[in-house]
């Protein structure tokens, strides 16, 4: 029996969960090139070269796994670690630039 069309919805699948993350790291480390170091002090955070270098590192396998063939063990990675940037870190260093007395 043959079914080829099964490989190329696994392909499909694979090339759409990489765009997917690959989105979240552009996003993820353009969000992080915007805040000042400081604000990853204050909110007791790891430092903004840490993530700058997670979330960059995260884009770059993404990528370079894109242009090769999808891994979802490498994609598996690089969106946790972008997620845990988005989910944790972002929230707690946005609510630092906003100041002590604002809402």
């Amino acid at each position: 029996m043959d079914i080829p069309w099964v490989f190329y919805l696994v392909r499909f699948i694979d090339i759409a969960l990489a765009l997917v993350v690959a989105g979240l790291a552009v996003w993820a480390f353009v969000d992080c090139l915007t805040k000042a170091p400081v604000q990853f002090q204050r909110a007791f955070k790891r430092t903004k070269g840490f993530w700058l270098a997670l979330t960059g590192g995260s884009l770059a396998f993404t990528v370079f796994t894109l242009l090769l063939r999808p891994s979802l063990f490498v994609l598996l990675i690089a969106g946790t670690a972008v997620g845990v940037y988005l989910a944790d870190v972002r929230p707690a260093v946005g609510l630092e630039s906003k100041g002590p007395n604002s809402w």
